[in-house]
């Protein structure tokens, strides 16, 4: 066929329906190793309440080119709309996020200390930036939020090893500023911007992975479950699977883990050896069918104690269901992994943004072009991106190639 993609989640999705519907392409075919499509997206019921099994996923409004596309598949009457109420618990105490802005939600003697750190933060007083992940926290948000917040958040995220990480993708974070933040707590109100999903979408009935299910529908005829892939061949541009079934194609899109491939021949051994460096971290999801005293839609937690860094209220994000779920990293996970009832195991959920890990998908990626194979998406970059920054990208290479 002309193209092969290897994957049928939002990435594989997006390309393989944009080059049906908008270029009227025929020859092509997505391989999936579930035997449902939808990937990080996925979605299940229990006792009438829909569970995301691989995390939160909300639909962001800033892209309207992305949401107008998708709601070809599932039209915008199906979805609700919602202002991002999120919270962050620190201790005993409950604010809303982002921290920097809502300071003044803390008890005075908190917001005193946190504006003792704040007038001392480098990236104000200019002093040099760090390179140092913990030190470049510290330098940009003071070493309060640092302590309190960032550092222990982080960790029960990514791992104990915060230094591993670059820097290169915190340039959204904002600068603390001093004053703003001083009467921010005077006036007892937040300053600033809200972070992603500041607005958002949400089925009105179903969980998210319904979208990508009507969205896998339309191609239905292109999409072939059960196909867990091993190997390419860059000399022939050919796809092996574990069922020993082979598949050439003239141009590959690789939305699946890079990790995956037990065999890339053809890839020259420093770049096999580079991708053996990409570091990802599992979560797990956990339902429970009890309502929570909470008003957010999700929470985050930095305690340490709790093993889960997330709380999703299903119970806040629609009045007839019911319910929460914990998403847990798998290192800090207790007793079942998974269940599949109400214990999902996700085993790639967040790239890690090591920092070698820029130079080495550059290295990668451009090498792959020169053969006509495209990493596309959260895994096939190994970039944290949301699906509406998937769908997006995944829109434009459609358009591409």
């Amino acid at each position: 066929m002309k193209y092969l993609i290897l994957g049928a989640g939002a990435a594989g999705l997006t390309f393989a329906n944009r080059l049906k519907n908008i270029r009227g392409e025929d020859s092509f075919l997505l391989l999936e190793k579930n035997f449902e499509a939808g990937g990080l997206c996925r979605s299940v019921f229990k006792d009438g309440t829909p569970i995301d099994i691989c995390g939160g996923h909300f639909l962001d409004v800033r892209y309207p080119h992305v949401t107008k596309f998708l709601f070809e598949f599932m039209p915008e009457n199906e979805w609700n709309k919602y202002v991002r109420d999120s919270r962050i618990e620190l201790s005993n105490v409950t604010v809303n996020s982002p921290l920097e802005a809502n300071i003044w939600q803390f008890p005075l003697e908190e917001q005193v200390e946190y504006l003792d750190s704040i007038a001392k933060v480098g990236c104000n007083s200019g002093k040099k930036m760090p390179e140092k992940f913990v030190d470049w926290i510290r330098w940009k948000l003071g070493d309060k939020i640092a302590d309190e917040y960032m550092m222990p958040y982080n960790k029960k995220m990514f791992g104990d090893n915060l230094n591993e990480l670059g820097t290169y993708w915190l340039y959204k974070l904002p600068s603390v500023n001093f004053k703003e933040t001083l009467l921010s707590c005077l006036t007892k109100r937040a300053y600033g911007k809200q972070p992603g999903h500041a607005e958002f979408y949400y089925p009105k009935k179903f969980g998210y992975g319904e979208v990508w299910l009507r969205m896998a529908q339309n191609i239905a005829n292109h999409i072939e479950y059960g196909k867990n892939i091993t190997a390419i061949d860059f000399n022939s541009n050919t796809v092996t699977t574990s069922d020993y079934g082979k598949y050439r194609a003239d141009k590959i899109i690789v939305t699946i883990p890079w990790r995956e491939f037990a065999r890339l021949d053809g890839m020259p051994a420093e770049l096999v050896s580079d991708i053996k460096k990409l570091k990802h971290t599992a979560v797990q999801i956990k339902y429970f069918p009890e309502n929570l005293d909470a008003k957010a839609q999700w929470t985050y937690f930095a305690n340490p104690a709790l093993s889960y860094h997330r709380i999703v209220y299903q119970n806040n994000i629609n009045d007839n269901w019911n319910g929460y779920w914990t998403e847990t990293r798998a290192e800090r996970v207790k007793g079942v992994l998974h269940d599949g009832k109400t214990i999902f195991m996700n085993d790639y959920a967040y790239p890690l943004n090591t920092i070698e890990k820029p130079k080495i998908m550059e290295r990668l990626l451009d090498w792959c072009r020169e053969r006509n194979v495209y990493g596309l998406g959260r895994w096939g970059e190994h970039c944290h991106h949301n699906s509406d920054v998937t769908v997006s990208l995944a829109m434009s290479l459609a358009g591409k190639i």
